[in-house]
């Protein structure tokens, strides 16, 4: 890993399907950085702000963005896989379609953001607000969603089949055609304090 870079600020810079495998910032601000169809694999950004910033088609791999703030900044089409998003936060942000797979996204901020068909599998989202989110139609499968905060979220025509659904009260989100398998029917139901007997 090369040494961090710290507490620069980007403005208006094109970096346009940039290779950022292995770069380091720490503190650092990007202003209006054009990230379409950017790449990263291994690269680590702590604390940084990212506002308006293009993340259009771009591909993360084995990255971390952890503690930091997106602020009306473009995903569209964006994917990450294997990457940490530990406490950040997207404030704004067109996240239309995201695709997530495995990872870290813990204490992640996303109270309503419009994820309307996102795809997230296999990541951990252990207390993350997702409270107001509009996740219709949405894949939310084989991932840790425990003590996630949903209150508000629309889950219309989601899938969250193998997630673990610990905290999650059926009656604070819109649910109609959610789809869950058998074991997470069971914790529902109990969540509802619903007697279940053989």
């Amino acid at each position: 890993m090369p040494e961090p870079i710290e507490d620069v600020t980007f403005h208006d810079e094109d970096w346009y399907a940039e290779e950022l495998a292995d770069r380091h910032f720490v503190g650092c601000a990007f202003h209006r950085v054009d990230l379409t169809e950017a790449t990263s694999r291994g690269a680590v950004f702590t604390g940084c702000t990212f506002g308006d910033v293009r993340f259009n088609v771009s591909r993360h791999t084995d990255s971390a963005f952890t503690r930091c703030t997106f602020i009306r900044c473009n995903l569209f089409e964006a994917e990450f896989t294997g990457c940490k998003l530990i406490g950040s936060t997207f404030d704004r942000c067109d996240l239309r379609p995201l695709t997530v797979t495995g990872g870290d996204w813990s204490f992640v901020t996303l109270g309503g953001a419009d994820l309307r068909g996102a795809r997230f599998t296999g990541v951990r989202m252990r207390e993350a607000d997702l409270s107001g989110a509009d996740l219709t139609g949405a894949t939310l499968t084989g991932a840790d969603l425990s003590d996630v905060q949903w209150r508000g979220a629309r889950l219309s025509r989601a899938d969250l089949r193998g997630s673990d659904l610990t905290g999650l009260d059926p009656v604070a989100v819109q649910h109609s055609g959610t789809v869950i398998d058998a074991v997470q029917a069971v914790t529902l139901a109990r969540a509802l304090a619903f007697d279940i007997r053989d």
